[in-house]
């Protein structure tokens, strides 16, 4: 219900700012995420990972990322009018000026947050989590019916981190700062190269929103940050709660090569059977779906969210195939690839942003996804012993529904001339080829049910993965 709460507020907030009042705090957003992917310099995992009790460490992480954090902000605030005018929207900068303190108070509390996920208190943390959350979309919304435009959505970013720091401290309380000079070095050759790869990671998701922003201006990024979100959805609702337990499945079966593959195969055919006809019926009825959602002021989002979310399909196996492999410890190979990813998809975004405008971003990732990186995991999968043949068989059923679902789609819409109409045709479409793939496996649902209970292949493996 959170999930879906979340995005009926972002629907009010969007028909509210409209295009141009949304790109700019998209401006601002990108600016702030990317000094957010590593402005604790690494060092909170230790926390997660120290062997000892982690309150010794604590303090220093908490030091180490308050002063990295603190001197990301000054740099932010003082560097905001070029990056703004960098990215599109000169207007962006006394926005991102005003986010920049969420860097600051992200570092203070990145050390008790990952205290509490040691600590395996996550119903604690996702309370907080939720409490953040809708405190700050709340004021957003009040803020923005009132006419403060992109300020509505920065105000309550600020308020909702604040309210973060307190929450947190609470619940992890004493609070100290202390920097133990003998910790300082391990933490910082810990956590730096981890910094790293979390830049990395930044840069592939956000290139292309960088490349809208600078190319094409504010509004156009509006646009394609609202595409990219509606495409995300899909992966959002249905790819991630099953990530929250794909990696404890994988563990415990990686004593039994077998096992695993076919644990691997059957939660790909899960994810398919929901996620496909959702994202192919989606691209057809894109004009319509974006045109109700949001409104007709919106309607130049719908060909970029029609091929973004066929994206979204190919992201959601990528996802899956990064938890299978990070437990055969594969993390060479994935930082490889995220690098090669990135160095595909920066020149090819921003070519795309100056030839062929929204559309040709979008066709460019989803190109890079399909030709680069794809071939890259199925690479790493077989070396990791995952038979290959078995996977395409366990998607062929789905995506024929889905196809199938998608030209039906296509059909009915052209003979109706409601977007409320047409969406709610696509949904029924949807629906029924979910149903009908699962009538065709009835025994799919009880077979991933299985798996949560399914005994480790090798208690000592299990042990070995989680001490790693």
């Amino acid at each position: 219900m959170s999930r879906f709460g979340t995005l009926l507020v972002g629907v009010l907030l969007a028909r509210i700012l409209g295009p141009g009042e949304f790109g700019t705090f998209a401006v601002a957003m990108v600016a702030l995420l990317a000094v957010l992917s590593f402005n604790e310099l690494g060092v909170s995992l230790a926390v997660v990972r120290w062997e000892r009790d982690p309150r010794s460490v604590l303090g220093s992480v908490n030091a180490i990322s308050t002063a990295g954090s603190v001197l990301l902000f000054a740099a932010m605030y003082v560097t905001a009018e070029p990056v703004a005018r960098a990215l599109g929207s000169e207007d962006a900068a006394g926005i991102i000026r005003l986010m920049s303190v969420s860097v600051v108070f992200s570092g203070m509390v990145a050390g008790p947050a990952a205290l509490l996920q040691r600590q395996f208190r996550q119903r604690r943390r996702f309370a907080i989590d939720q409490c953040v959350t809708w405190s700050g979309t709340a004021l957003s919304l009040v803020l923005a019916l009132g006419g403060f435009g992109a300020w509505s959505l920065a105000w309550g970013r600020v308020v909702a981190t604040l309210i973060g720091v307190v929450l947190f401290i609470h619940a992890t309380r004493p609070y100290r700062w202390h920097v133990d000079r003998t910790l300082v070095g391990p933490l910082l050759r810990f956590g730096l190269p981890l910094a790293g790869a979390s830049i990395v990671v930044f840069a592939v998701g956000y290139v292309e929103q960088v490349a809208v922003g600078a190319t094409l201006g504010a509004t156009s990024l509006g646009y394609f940050v609202l595409a990219f979100n509606l495409a995300s959805w899909p992966l959002n609702m249905f790819s991630q709660p099953l990530r929250s337990v794909a990696p404890a499945v994988f563990s415990r079966m990686q004593g039994d090569p077998p096992r695993l593959a076919a644990a691997f195969t059957l939660l790909l055919r899960v994810l398919a059977v929901v996620t496909l006809p959702v994202c192919l019926v989606g691209a057809a009825a894109a004009d319509d779906v974006v045109r109700f959602v949001y409104g007709d002021q919106w309607g130049a989002a719908s060909e970029v969210f029609a091929v973004l979310v066929l994206a979204t399909s190919v992201r959601i196996f990528l996802e899956l195939s990064y938890d299978l492999l990070v437990v055969r410890r594969a993390t060479g190979q994935l930082l490889a690839v995220q690098l090669l990813w990135l160095a595909a998809l920066a020149p090819a975004v921003w070519f795309a942003a100056r030839r062929e405008g929204l559309v040709g971003v979008a066709v460019a990732e989803l190109a890079v996804v399909l030709v680069v990186v794809l071939p890259c995991y199925l690479g790493m999968l077989r070396r990791a012993g995952i038979p290959l043949a078995p996977l395409g068989a366990s998607v062929v059923l789905p995506m024929l529904v889905a196809v199938a679902a998608a030209a039906v789609t296509v059909l009915v819409a052209a003979e109706l001339s409601s977007s409320f109409v047409t969406t709610m045709a696509a949904g029924t479409v949807c629906l029924a080829a979910i149903a009908c793939v699962l009538a065709l496996r009835p025994d799919l649902l009880r077979q991933a049910r299985a798996l949560r209970s399914a005994p480790a292949a090798d208690d000592a493996d299990a042990v070995e993965v989680v001490d790693a």
